[in-house]
């Protein structure tokens, strides 16, 4: 289980046991905090009140990095977001990661087989990123999904890349106090384990309209590492959802998952399995 309450710099201290460079730790999680908050500007008080730090010491940090482009102003010069350099980082990430070569033309071909909006994720701590999306043609979302984050105990990527952890670190993946999204989002733990432990028996996750009202999603961990951090999902209008729907859907992105791991990279961290020829 994670430790409530404590910062990036102090979790990733106890990681890896090397001394911090501070102003560099709290660069990082100025520049998170500011990412969680999507569109939603703050101001220095919230920054310095969220950090748990001076606002001398925070303002100096936010002039730095607003000169350097990381971070914006409105034109008061009284609230921050992020800023245009984190997109550049962003966009590298995704120019040269070898799975969303492989994968992004998979999820094209899937979403038009069968009309549905098909996402890509990642695991990152607690939560899903999604990595790619290819939107339906029957609705059209308002933004683009692409970087943003979700709880991963909430969302069908997050639960199909837990269950392949109940018997390792998945609880090193769910934060200690379960926030609900909407009125079907899980929020006790014994409720959330026998969850993931009927994932693991079917093969497959499902998102129950624990995020969004009325769309419920299935999600597939690609086991192309091990343990997995990726995965696929398709999100639904529940009014269109019937059984035999459901069925060639499940079917579509099972085959969809098979292709993805054929040509995946192979994972050279992973550990040869028992009696096989290296």
């Amino acid at each position: 289980m994670t430790t409530p309450g404590k910062s990036t710099a102090e979790k990733a201290h106890q990681r890896g046991g090397v001394r911090d460079v501070k102003s560099a730790a709290r660069a990082v999680e100025l520049l998170e905090l500011l990412a969680s908050r999507q569109n939603r500007p703050a101001r220095l008080r919230e920054l310095s009140e969220a950090l748990d730090a001076p606002r001398s010491s925070v303002y100096a940090l936010i002039r730095t990095l607003v000169n350097l482009g990381w971070v914006r102003t409105d034109p008061s010069g009284t609230q921050y977001s992020i800023g245009i350099r984190t997109l550049l980082a962003g966009t590298t990430y995704l120019d040269t990661d070898p799975y969303l070569r492989i994968v992004q033309p998979h999820i094209n071909d899937l979403s038009a087989e069968i009309d549905e909006t098909i996402h890509f994720g990642r695991l990152d701590r607690c939560d899903i990123v999604y990595l790619a999306t290819k939107e339906s043609s029957q609705y059209l979302r308002p933004f683009s999904r692409v970087g943003r984050r979700l709880p991963a105990f909430s969302t069908s990527m997050g639960k199909s890349l837990l269950a392949e952890r109940l018997d390792d670190d998945a609880l090193a993946h769910v934060p200690s106090r379960l926030t609900a999204l909407t009125e079907h989002t899980i929020t006790d733990h014994e409720a959330l384990t026998r969850d993931l432990e009927t994932t693991r028996e079917r093969g497959y996750a499902v998102d129950n309209e624990e995020n969004y009202l009325g769309v419920r999603c299935f999600g597939f961990a690609l086991r192309y590492t091990s343990p997995g951090t990726d995965a696929i999902s398709c999100s639904v209008p529940v009014e269109r959802l019937t059984e035999e729907r459901t069925e060639e859907i499940l079917a579509a992105m099972q085959r969809t998952r098979l292709a993805i791991e054929r040509m995946a990279p192979v994972d050279l961290t992973a550990e040869p399995e028992p009696g096989s020829v290296s």
